[in-house]
Order: structure tokens, then C-alpha cells, then sequence
């Protein structure tokens, strides 16, 4: 196929000048320190969490090649480097999340099967055009954008996490957060369209909401003896009740419909700074002095 010409010139990148998108590969370990329900001692909460990270390797990899496809056609110097510095951070989020479920999977769950699962979704969605991938990753990098600001932003969403899965996902929403317009500005200078984008949006949504709750869902049912009506009752309120986790992002996810919309329209690069130093004290001694990249 042969790919579109760009002749865009203008810078396009809009990240923040105090923002750099850099990988940390971290070394978290999970093991019998973990209890079971980690997520406010919630069956549904914690299940809903580890299908999450299930999704997360192979999304990632998905990300990662409908960037890929157009980086010789990136012209703009800044967002080249910020293209490479995203795909060395999904990269390290690939390896983590592997560490975590693998974690899951020692707890019973079938995550194998999930997997194969997953990869049949995205091997359709790699039949499409190269910039309706690209579009499909925008709208999902909006989603994972909007869950870490929240959970940035949100003592008592961390709070809930036990103390041993915490760094992990504060690590992980400090990069979505540093890297959260790169997708977007590749998608602009490329010639995406406002069409593209809102549409795959709205794919987008159904689809993540269809996997992750038919993960949660088989998670479920592979540990049936935890199952509570009372429990699953405030889980699901937790989620989608009055300012829950995800009922509290609508409003954020329905700003990507601006026609003039811009992932940095919303400069929360203070809580980047609040989160980055202490996150550090995380990093494995094996780590410490620089990554040991595994960019697939």
C-alpha cells in the first residue's frame, strides 16, 4: 500500500516543554505479598483491574505499530523524539503488565485463553486501514489518558489500592499522562480527520467495554466461592455511581467531540511532577542507572 505524503513543516508537537517521555523499565515483583483482592478488598474491583491489565500488553504492542507505520513521515523534530520516547514507554508498560499477570494467572485465572481471546479482536482490527488503526489507538490513548488523570488526581482511588500493586499503576498513569498527545499529533499531521477520530471513539468505548467485561466476567466465574451480591452491588456503584471511577470521566471523554479538541487542552502536567520523584524510590536496583530496553 502505498502510504500518504505529508508535507506538513510546522511544529505539531504540543506536550508541554516541563514534559519529557522518557522509559523506566521499573522491576515490579507480585507474588503471595499481593492479597487476593487488592482493590478496596473488592471482588468485582480487583477482577475488573487484572482484566484490564490482561488487555495491556497486546494493546500496547497495537499502539505501538500504528505509530510505527508513520514515523518516516513525522517532520516535526520534537515529535519524532516523542514518538520514539512513547514507544520505548508501552514497551516497559508490555513487560510490567506481563510481570502482573502473570501474578493473575498464578491466582487461577485464564489469562492463556484470555489472551487468545484478545488476539483475534486485534487481528481483525489490523485489517483496517493503517490510519483508522492509528485512529482506534488516538481514542483508546484518550482512555487511558482520562483513567490516570483520575487516578493522579484521586487520593481516594489510590488510597484503595493495596500497597503492593500501587506503584505499579501510579507509574503507569504517570507515562499515559507524559505521553497522552503523542498518538493524537501523529494523527493530526498524517491528515486524520475530525470524522476518523470521533468515530473510533465511539468504537473504540463499546469495544474496550465489551472485552473488559467479558474478561471481568470469566474472572469471575473462574472464583466463584468470593461471589457477593452485596460486594458486586458497591463495586459496580464505585464504578458508576454518583462521582464514581469511571461515571466521573464522561465529561472528559466527551471533550475529544470538540472539533478543535487537543489531549493538552487539559494541562495536568503538575501532578507529573507531584508523582514522578517518589514513584522513583520504586525502580528495581537492577534498574536504577538506565533501562534495559525490550522494544518488540
Amino acid at each position: 500500500m502505498l502510504r500518504t505524503k505529508t508535507t506538513e513543516s510546522k511544529p505539531v508537537a504540543r506536550t508541554p516543554d516541563n514534559v519529557a517521555i522518557k522509559p523506566q523499565r521499573m522491576g515490579f515483583e507480585f507474588g503471595e505479598k499481593v492479597p487476593h483482592y487488592w482493590l478496596d478488598n473488592s471482588y468485582i474491583l480487583s477482577h475488573t483491574m487484572n482484566a484490564l491489565s490482561v488487555l495491556f500488553p497486546q494493546g500496547e504492542q497495537f499502539f505501538v505499530d500504528a505509530v510505527r507505520y508513520y514515523q518516516d513521515q513525522i517532520n516535526d523534530p520534537k515529535l519524532k523524539k516523542e514518538v520514539r520516547g512513547f514507544i520505548g514507554q508501552e514497551a516497559m508498560h508490555s513487560l510490567e503488565h506481563k510481570s502482573m499477570n502473570q501474578h493473575v494467572r498464578d491466582q487461577g485465572m485464564p489469562v492463556e485463553e484470555l489472551e487468545e481471546h484478545l488476539e483475534v479482536v486485534l487481528g481483525i482490527a489490523k485489517k483496517l486501514p493503517k490510519r483508522h488503526q492509528l485512529a482506534i489507538t488516538c481514542a483508546l490513548e484518550h482512555m487511558t489518558a482520562m483513567m490516570a488523570d483520575m487516578l493522579l488526581a484521586r487520593s481516594d482511588v489510590r488510597e484503595d489500592m493495596h500497597e503492593t500493586m500501587r506503584p505499579l499503576w501510579v507509574w503507569h498513569a504517570i507515562e499515559e499522562t507524559e505521553h497522552k498527545a503523542v498518538t493524537y499529533d501523529v494523527f493530526q499531521q498524517v491528515g486524520g480527520t475530525y470524522a476518523e477520530r470521533t468515530f473510533y471513539l465511539a468504537f473504540s468505548t463499546a469495544a474496550l467495554g465489551v472485552m473488559a467485561s467479558y474478561f471481568t466476567t470469566r474472572m469471575m466465574l473462574n472464583d466463584p466461592k468470593s461471589f457477593s451480591l452485596k460486594d458486586s452491588a458497591r463495586g459496580l456503584w464505585r464504578m458508576w455511581g454518583k462521582n464514581g471511577t469511571f461515571s466521573s470521566l464522561i465529561p472528559t471523554w466527551l471533550e475529544y467531540f470538540k472539533p478543535g479538541f487537543h489531549p493538552w487542552d487539559h494541562d495536568n502536567s503538575e501532578l507529573i511532577a507531584r508523582f514522578k520523584e517518589q514513584i522513583n524510590e520504586y525502580i528495581a536496583p537492577q534498574y536504577q542507572k538506565g533501562n534495559r530496553r525490550t522494544i518488540q
